[in-house]
């Protein structure tokens, strides 16, 4: 498969400036730049602006008695240009914003915020680019076992502005909220296609039939 691979590295990337007018809760950085070409020699100078976010991450928690998963519901500002609701279903997220925490420490601890459930037999999914024509942000995804009994109600960290509905979603409902378009974000379309792809397998390991 090494033919698919990019002949270039960092190394054939010059940056001639790099600044950063804005810096918040995340940074804009501005890079003068130039980088080899496919067919020799090297680009013009390029300006590109970089959205500069910490690494994320996110989790769908699946109950194997119940075959139900849970979602989360929150505003969205990024949501308001584009959707008749700017209320978006997603998927348990967060960002590593805690020195020394691991994603997978993480993304339990969201769990609790976001949600009030404990996560078990975490594994890692693909991870991948959001947006690499504007940004750095790297989301990994998890799947995770929880028993969802009891989960619902309202949650989420009042200091961060957080008002977060859970939903628990029956496996059933999943094929027709994809269909309709109502789950329209990446970590929650992945995480979810992931689960339908390996659903019967994963019944089977857990000991609860096909």
């Amino acid at each position: 498969m090494n033919r698919y691979r990019a002949p270039f590295g960092p190394d054939d990337v010059q940056i001639l400036e790099r600044e950063s007018p804005f810096r918040g809760f995340f940074r804009l950085d501005r890079l003068r730049l130039r980088h080899r070409l496919f067919a020799g020699g090297w680009s013009r100078e390029l300006t590109r602006e970089l959205f500069v976010r910490n690494e994320a991450a996110g989790v769908l928690p699946w109950d194997p008695v119940r075959d139900e998963v849970l979602l989360i519901e929150q505003f969205r500002a990024g949501a308001l240009d584009y959707r008749d609701t700017p209320w978006c279903l997603e998927i348990i997220a967060g960002i590593a914003d805690k020195a020394g925490e691991s994603l997978a420490d993480m993304i339990c601890r969201e769990a609790q915020e976001e949600a009030g459930i404990t996560l078990t037999q975490l594994r890692p999914l693909p991870s991948y680019l959001v947006s690499p024509g504007g940004s750095n942000e790297r989301m990994t995804l998890f799947f995770a076992m929880a028993d969802l009994a009891n989960a619902g109600g309202l949650h989420g960290a009042a200091e961060e502005g957080e008002d977060i509905r859970v939903h628990r979603v029956p496996m059933a409902d999943i094929p027709a909220l994809l269909e309709t378009g109502v789950l329209d974000n990446a970590p929650c379309l992945i995480a979810l296609q992931w689960l339908l792809l390996n659903h019967d397998a994963l019944r089977r390991e857990q000991g609860v039939g096909v």
